[in-house]
């Protein structure tokens, strides 16, 4: 299905005008949580950050989700289907991250876990943007255009 997901890409070509504009926005959503990523990463904050400081395979995932925020995007402007499943798996990243952090602290501790720390962080303005993102990638218009014009 994907064998040539990785061919025939322009490394100058980073978002795609003819997009319909639930993936468009979607796009800059996904650079924009990908720079983030990166600063908490090397800044040791938010959940990538979290996750770095926790080493292993944690680290992984981290690195793993951080480089998702820029390959899905930038794969999806070069007409690539794998690109829209990278920037998925990465849109819900933060849910499973959260939820990874909070059995790893609560489990360590004894507590209860917070369903509503694992869907918000705490963080409503946030959430709201993490919750768009998805909604996004999973509307039916980019669901068609994908099914359509991605290869």
């Amino acid at each position: 299905m994907f064998e040539h997901a990785f061919q025939n890409l322009d490394s100058r070509k980073w978002f795609d005008r003819m997009q319909p504009q639930t993936l468009s926005i979607a796009t800059w959503l996904l650079y924009f949580d990908g720079v983030f990523a990166v600063i908490g990463f090397l800044e040791r904050s938010g959940e990538v950050g979290i996750m770095r400081g926790l080493g292993g395979l944690y680290l992984l995932m981290a690195f793993v989700f951080m480089v998702a925020y820029i390959v899905g995007p930038f794969l999806m402007a070069n007409g690539k289907r794998l690109g829209w499943y990278v920037a998925v798996a990465a849109s819900f990243g933060p849910f499973v991250l959260r939820l990874l952090i909070n059995l790893k602290f609560n489990s360590a501790m004894g507590a209860d876990w917070s369903l509503r720390y694992i869907l918000t962080s705490n963080d409503t303005i946030g959430f709201m943007f993490e919750a768009a993102l998805c909604a996004l990638l999973l509307h039916t218009m980019s669901r068609k255009y994908i099914a359509v014009w991605l290869r």
